[in-house]
């Protein structure tokens, strides 16, 4: 009986260390591979989030790795020291399912300590500001994705509808500032419950949609739309998702005024005038649904006036044969480069001022390193547009001066951020910070 249970033992002993110095190994490895992974991303300036991020409780975390497996973006997370850790946070743009796939719950979704950040405005549940009445939405209050906007578009409006008071001295219950989703689900949701709104856009509706290329699927994630019903799948392709808020936007004859952009908010009495450049115009509350990316930005250089300059990229396949520059080094420009590159007889530079690119997402940077190898596109870093003319274009290398043939330039420079706009108005965000709410 003892040779039987010794045996056993030793069985056990065996089968376990079969399976365990295998997975001690992988998971070694692993680590070995987050930890320089980490490294180069710190070194880049993309280890930390931009907006919200996994925060991990290091206490009640395992080290099991389901959540680095369930990240859509690839390399958000890594195991160090067995714990969860975020490696590239600039990938992260706030799935969730590393939070949903923990096993333990010790993964919580949000923005973190935000009192050093001055790019996130300071909020209460109902994302109102700390401007009585001035709601701030969307990606603007530093929380990405569609079903955000969505939310955050719908609990404005109800905390709105609890708390107007009837005011006839403005002309409108509520003043809402951007035509994106979550602008144009306040609206929709204003309509619903009766409120007099007006939304005011210096574009086209669609918001930042609007700037992504051609077929891009965009994570929506099942959510109500007001007046609508359900947008019931993960993601749609941009075209589609614009054709179902045109769709919206026609058939409740929402109250939409585009070309009309925000030049400040003063508060008044009873209210604020929202001062435009079609005139002021008066209301009981405001929202606030802008976006972070603001009015593109230009870059002063001579010849930027021609009509070849374009500051984004809605259809790719109607450029071919054609000799293109795209300046920048965002995801932006990245996506309409790669585009571009892929179409007929194209020949695609890209024409950026730093040395390497930073914060890209997983998948734009792997597509970005396989169109480079293969030869479809070309990159020039520590490079700066100096002149445009007709034909050519000039720019400043490491080498002097470089002229290339041009048919097209695409300028992704970033935009006049809202955020001094915001200051202006009053808003507390980052280290303006003076008390809590």
């Amino acid at each position: 009986m003892n040779t039987e249970l010794i045996f056993s033992w030793i069985l056990g002993a065996v089968i376990i260390i079969a399976f365990l110095i295998p997975y001690i190994k992988r998971m070694t490895k692993k680590e070995e591979k987050a930890r320089e992974r980490l490294k180069e991303t710190r070194s880049k300036g993309q280890e930390k989030a931009l907006m919200q991020h996994p925060i991990i409780n290091q206490s009640a975390c395992i080290g099991c790795g389901i959540c680095v497996d369930s990240c859509p973006e690839g390399d958000v997370l890594g195991l160090i020291n067995g714990k969860a850790t975020v490696i590239h946070g600039s990938h992260c743009i706030g799935h969730g399912k590393c939070a949903e796939a923990c096993p333990l719950s010790a993964i919580e979704v949000g923005l973190g300590d935000i009192s050093q950040r001055q790019d996130i405005p300071r909020l209460n549940e109902h994302f109102e500001s700390n401007i009585p009445g001035l709601y701030v939405i969307g990606e603007l209050s530093g929380l990405a994705l569609i079903r955000n906007a969505i939310e955050h578009g719908v609990k404005a409006v109800n905390h709105i509808e609890t708390s107007i008071a009837e005011n006839h001295d403005n002309e409108f219950d509520i003043i809402i500032i951007g035509a994106g989703p979550s602008g144009l689900t306040s609206g929709l949701r204003a309509k619903e419950l009766g409120l007099k709104y007006l939304i005011i856009d210096q574009s086209e509706p669609g918001g930042t949609i609007l700037q992504y290329p051609r077929k891009k699927l965009v994570l929506v994630q099942p959510v109500s739309l007001p007046l609508y019903g359900q947008l019931k799948k993960m993601e749609y392709p941009k075209e589609e998702l614009l054709e179902i808020w045109e769709d919206v936007i026609r058939k409740e004859a929402l109250n939409l005024k585009t070309k009309q952009k925000l030049l400040g908010i003063d508060q008044k009495n009873n209210g604020f005038i929202i001062h435009t450049s079609k005139g002021d115009i008066t209301a009981n509350k405001v929202i606030l649904g802008l976006g972070r990316r603001g009015t593109p930005r230009k870059l002063g250089v001579s010849g930027e006036d021609f009509g070849k300059v374009m500051y984004k990229l809605i259809d790719a396949e109607t450029y071919k044969d054609q000799k293109i520059l795209v300046a920048g080094g965002g995801d932006s420009a990245i996506e309409a480069a790669i585009g571009l590159s892929h179409q007929q007889g194209n020949d695609v530079t890209i024409s950026y001022r730093k040395s390497n690119f930073f914060r890209l997402k997983a998948k734009n940077e792997q597509r970005l390193k396989e169109a480079v190898s293969t030869g479809k596109l070309k990159v020039i870093f520590d490079s700066n547009l100096l002149e445009i003319t007709e034909k050519e274009v000039h720019i400043d290398t490491q080498d002097g001066k470089k002229t290339i043939l041009n048919d097209f330039i695409f300028i992704f420079a970033g935009g006049e951020l809202p955020f001094p706009l915001l200051s202006a108005i009053g808003i507390d965000y980052g280290q303006n910070i003076t008390t809590s709410k």
